[in-house]
């Protein structure tokens, strides 16, 4: 049976009519072609022909239990008559029947049935058997919506997916469990859900439409799509899913990349479970950057003399780590630095650097520097950890007290100060500032921080962190694919994730000497 159905089924809920007649007209307006309306949301009994009136698109009708996540606050009776009720309208192309309910509401007319089980608490041991049942139980599409209690999870849904005797919609909830509403498709998933509204807290981690089509290639996972990832802890607030997914889209890649919470304890079982998928590269952040140095099976050199690594790629014999932050970092500073007197690039010999911070970045860039050959200053709030980063480097380290004595030719901060959103905070004094000096801040949200416009108003040469992060993802991109990306592009791409409004605002005030950066989100360095 052919399901004829879009890809991304938008699920809307408000408790007015009025606001459910907006939401709809709005939904189909941005691109919505299939519709999942939430009746149990409504705080009066349905009138369906108010709200039928906007019907531009194939509906679901959906009466969901507080005991399955929804918000019906009437008797078991009551709710299953509003189904019926559903069923008969005329309204509605699709009806959702939880498991236990499916028997008891027999099939009616054309309309397809979606029988659904819904877990808030885990993936449950027996959950092949529960699936079994649901297949047997007469429906057109089969649902399974289950919460992660580890990314493990992710894939005992997708070999459920892989296996679908029927049509099958099946993910993980919760921020551990997104990875597999994404690839839930790769593994013929006929659709999957999103939330015209993602405030009104319909399930969690249930994206919105406009970020599953702005960021991921929807209508092109298949079943021979290449998967790539970003690890780390949290992982909410990383942008590497815009830019690789956009670099796939615009160099024709059938490929996906998607973001994987992964605490830190379930590292290494993880990785070897994510075999079987398989992932083939992946970015790294906080706070495994270190543990995934000693698991890969080649290392880079950088990552062997920093032993921390921010990207694996997957080779025959196993994974390879490098450390692009570190090369990304070095070509930030120069692609601000004055050229020498005979034409030739920037020499960082004998240049004198104060670095500030202690952190992984901190790590990376002092190591790199330190090769560059630069007299190195490390000054970090934790100074035993500025010592310790010194004594490895072959640096000097000072309190964080005396940061501002001395001079310098570079000045770069590592620490999180002045990051979104704390964008009041500064990690130096203005005074400190002197004209003509490069002044690198790693931070890149936002891209223009106190730090450096104080640095910009001294008469300093600026460079953000955007500059920094939008290398590194170039750097792993082209480790991934074997593709030169194009850098230009991947800040824009940046700067709109960021901010579209600053991004306009930097679009409008271009020529006006705005500095341009970004880095990875800084590791704090307490």
């Amino acid at each position: 049976m052919s399901l004829d159905v879009d890809r991304i089924c938008v699920v809307v809920g408000r408790t007015r009519h009025k606001m459910v007649a907006i939401e709809l007209q709005e939904a189909v307006k941005r691109g919505a072609k299939f519709i999942e309306l939430r009746l149990d949301f409504l705080a009066r009994a349905v009138d369906y022909k108010r709200l039928m009136a906007h019907k531009a698109c194939p509906l679901v009708a959906t009466v969901r239990r507080t005991a399955d996540g929804g918000r019906w606050p009437g008797t078991e009776e009551q709710r299953q008559m509003v189904i019926r009720q559903a069923i008969v309208s005329g309204y509605f192309e699709w009806v959702d029947l939880e498991t236990d309910v499916a028997d008891t509401i027999r099939r009616f007319g054309k309309v397809k049935r979606i029988v659904s089980y819904h877990n808030f608490q885990e993936v449950p041991e027996d959950l092949g058997e529960i699936y079994e049942k649901m297949c047997n139980q007469d429906a057109d599409v089969v649902k399974i919506a289950v919460m992660a209690q580890s990314p493990i999870d992710n894939l005992r849904i997708l070999k459920l997916l892989e296996r679908a005797p029927k049509p099958t919609v099946a993910h993980c909830m919760g921020d551990l469990g997104f990875p597999s509403r994404i690839l839930a498709l790769k593994y013929g998933a006929p659709f999957i859900y999103a939330a015209f509204n993602k405030d009104r807290g319909i399930a969690p981690g249930l994206p919105s439409m406009e970020d599953l089509r702005a960021i991921y290639p929807i209508d092109r996972i298949n079943r021979e799509t290449k998967v790539y990832a970003v690890l780390g802890d949290p992982i909410a607030q990383s942008y590497s899913p815009q830019l690789h997914n956009a670099l796939f889209q615009k160099l024709n890649m059938d490929a996906v990349y998607v973001p994987m919470r992964v605490p830190r304890a379930q590292l290494q079982a993880t990785l070897n479970a994510m075999e079987s998928l398989p992932i083939h590269g992946y970015s790294v952040t906080i706070p495994h950057k270190e543990t995934v140095a000693t698991l890969a099976q080649e290392v880079s050199p950088m990552v062997a003399q920093t032993a921390a690594a921010n990207t694996l790629v997957r080779r025959d014999n196993g994974f390879f780590a490098d450390n692009t932050d570190a090369p990304a970092a070095v070509e930030s500073i120069r692609s601000v630095a004055p050229k020498q007197a005979d034409g030739t690039a920037y020499e960082f010999q004998g240049k004198a650097v104060v670095l500030l911070g202690s952190g992984g970045v901190a790590r990376a860039i002092a190591h790199a520097l330190k090769r560059e050959g630069v007299n190195l200053t490390i000054a970090a709030r934790n100074h035993a950890a500025a010592l310790k980063l010194a004594e490895e480097v072959g640096a000097k380290a000072i309190d964080w007290q005396v940061r501002h004595n001395g001079s310098y030719d570079i000045l770069v901060n590592c620490t999180p100060i002045g990051m979104f959103p704390n964008m009041n905070d500064s990690p130096t004094h203005p005074s400190y500032f002197r004209e003509n000096t490069i002044v690198f801040d790693t931070v890149y949200n936002p891209e223009n921080t106190l730090f450096l416009k104080t640095a910009r108003e001294r008469g300093c040469i600026v460079v953000s962190g955007l500059e920094m992060f939008v290398r590194q993802a170039g750097l792993q991109f082209q480790a991934f694919t074997g593709q030169e990306p194009p850098l230009e592009e991947l800040r824009q791409l940046l700067r709109r994730a960021i901010s579209p409004v600053t991004h306009h605002a930097a679009t409008q005030a271009e020529g006006e000497g705005e500095g341009e950066g970004e880095s990875e989100p800084t590791e704090g360095d307490e």
